[in-house]
């Protein structure tokens, strides 16, 4: 049936990272005891002064039609959080809140791309960039990275892929799926780079800004010459355990800010009221009440790196944010295991899940065919035992 169907929905990829955790409860609904390492989510609770925030605002009735871009209050706590932990003086007219980063992203892509415009995308990236990109008429251009440069992008990388018809450049730090961050001076050589292509904008993704080691967080937006060409996206998910409260929220230029308020008012309106109300309890709270998750993650970070590098023929990188590893597996490649020919990720990532019962998911996905990745949002047990039985699949 699927002629009936829309050539739009026909030539779009499923999300990855969805179909693996879906097929991976599938296979546990079957009795298999099977380990996903597949879901970026945090595997903590929101935090309680957050859930009382939404309850008392249930108990004071805000179950109405909330404003298309956000409660007022809500997007001035918002400008109060990027000028705290970004330096950036955004104003309630720049923010519009959206359900989830995702719908940030896509309202976004919505209302700056046109047919044929490119959109550079640094490799490794988020699985839905492309995808989204393309839906909008957009064209993804990829670029390249690897273990060995951090994953990250050079200047001069990035001045190769910028063509005539470049009109974006779309980039996570922390990234998701590798965990690098870029540092100050890396983005201060990217901008160095943009400022001689003044009509290229950025997106900057910023959802696991607070789930970083290095402690050198910066928003490439605070570079000079960079604040009036950049979309800062954000959110509450990742940090402060909300992923299914869906608030996401940009802070961008007013014309940008205006448009996407525009496109939301005509597909999904304001995002949950409840949700929206909790949120700016949740932005107004110094970040250092995140500060057990993240030592958690940090933790659990360094027993994974031990663990993978502790496997013959995988290779990583010390993730610097985020909760996923994304070793190189390419040494893989044209073996056969157990009697299974592995050629790509995807055989290796199938590989794993049928015979260590554990669910990655493939680096095809995020623009990085040499690459898996596993998320550490689990116990220090669970990990133990994921990556034991990833070791003896492999041996």
């Amino acid at each position: 049936m699927n002629h009936l169907l829309s050539d739009r929905i026909n030539s779009m990829a499923t999300s990855q990272t969805l179909a693996m955790a879906a097929l991976a409860r599938e296979l546990k609904a079957q009795g298999k005891d099977v380990i996903s390492l597949s879901l970026g989510e945090p595997d903590f609770n929101t935090p309680d002064f957050i859930k009382e925030a939404a309850k008392k605002a249930i108990d004071e009735n805000y179950s109405t039609y909330s404003p298309v871009d956000g409660y007022q209050d809500l997007k001035e706590a918002i400008c109060r959080k990027f000028k705290r932990d970004n330096d950036l003086d955004y104003k309630p007219a720049n923010i519009v809140v959206s359900t989830g980063a995702k719908q940030s992203l896509y309202n976004i892509a919505q209302v700056m791309l046109n047919e044929g415009d490119e959109v550079i995308l640094p490799a490794p990236y988020w699985v839905s960039y492309f995808e989204i990109v393309k839906m909008a008429g957009g064209v993804p251009v990829e670029v390249p990275t690897s273990v060995d440069s951090d994953f990250k992008i050079t200047a001069d990388q990035l001045e190769k892929a910028i063509t005539p018809k470049t009109k974006m450049v779309w980039y996570s730090s922390p990234c998701n799926p590798s965990g690098s961050v870029y540092t100050k001076e890396e983005l201060t050589e990217l901008s160095a780079v943009l400022e001689k292509h003044p009509n290229i904008y950025v997106v900057s993704d910023e959802i696991y800004e607070h789930i970083n080691f290095a402690g050198n967080f910066c928003s490439i937006a605070s570079i000079p010459g960079m604040f009036d060409r950049t979309i800062t996206v954000n959110g509450v998910a990742k940090a402060f355990a909300m992923t299914g409260w869906r608030i996401g929220y940009i802070g961008a230029p007013e014309f940008i800010a205006k448009a996407c308020t525009k496109m939301q008012g005509q597909v999904t309106s304001g995002a949950n009221s409840i949700a929206q109300r909790a949120t700016i309890t949740a932005v107004d709270a110094d970040p250092s009440v995140l500060n057990d998750m993240v030592s958690a993650f940090k933790s659990r970070r360094d027993l994974v790196v031990g663990l993978i590098n502790d496997i013959p023929g995988l290779k990583i990188n010390v993730p610097d944010g985020a909760f996923y590893a994304f070793p190189d597996v390419s040494s893989f490649f044209g073996k056969t295991l157990r009697g299974k020919e592995i050629k790509n990720a995807d055989d290796l990532a199938m590989y794993l899940l049928a015979e260590a019962n554990v669910a990655p998911v493939t680096g095809d996905a995020f623009g990085n065919p040499d690459c898996i990745r596993f998320s550490y949002a689990t116990s220090d047990d669970v990990l133990k035992e994921a990556f034991k039985r990833i070791k003896e699949a492999l041996a």
